[in-house]
């Protein structure tokens, strides 16, 4: 099977992403078809490695885990069951807190904090369903990372609804209620002889 031969109208569920075994990556908002973009700069790779790097580090010997793409993140409604989730996602970054929520198809459940950086094939509809599922299943920090613009967008969820903090810069330092003690310098963050390529 091919990712052209599905019918892209259709709602599909985990247990039809599962079986796919095409080339392409892809991710399921709410049960329609998204496909991620072809392998992304060298630039965001780099910043993408780095926040892993430096959360890894920090949670050594912590009970949070953190992983990185392609990991995919199962996000229920109703039900647990794959053949009734329709939505998965690959973060580029994410921790998760609550090992329950671990198994081997990766993590099932909100995680804590997850990490998007933007590249060329984010548009705003992909961003704004991804926003939207992230605060409905309960992720605490969603962090949005714009290698172009140089800036960390941390919204925190309050009561059910993302709250967003100030704009994150150069010279300013991003921390985590979720991870106390955890900051990532965004100039060390944004610091590269690499030419953006966004």
């Amino acid at each position: 099977m091919q990712l052209a031969d599905l019918d892209l109208n259709k709602v599909y569920t985990y247990a039809d992403y599962f079986k796919w075994k095409f080339d392409e990556r892809v991710e399921l908002i709410k049960g329609k078809i998204f496909e991620m973009s072809p392998a992304p700069s060298r630039k965001y790779q780099k910043i993408a490695g780095l926040i892993y790097a430096r959360l890894f580090h920090f949670l050594e010997n912590k009970s949070c885990e953190v992983y990185s793409a392609p990991f995919d993140v199962r996000l229920p409604v109703k039900s647990k069951e794959d053949k009734e989730i329709i939505t998965v996602l690959q973060p580029d970054v994410c921790v998760i807190c609550d090992p329950k929520k671990l198994d081997d198809k990766g993590c099932l459940g909100a995680p804590d904090i997850v990490v998007e950086v933007l590249s060329r094939g984010n548009n705003s509809k992909d961003l704004k369903n991804k926003y939207e599922v992230y605060e409905q299943s309960g992720v605490q920090e969603y962090w949005v990372v714009s290698p172009q613009n140089q800036y960390v967008l941390v919204h925190i969820l309050k009561e059910g609804k993302f709250e967003l903090s100030p704009l994150k810069v150069a010279g300013d330092v991003v921390t985590s209620s979720i991870l106390p003690g955890f900051s990532l310098d965004i100039r060390e963050l944004f610091y590269d002889s690499i030419p953006s390529e966004e």
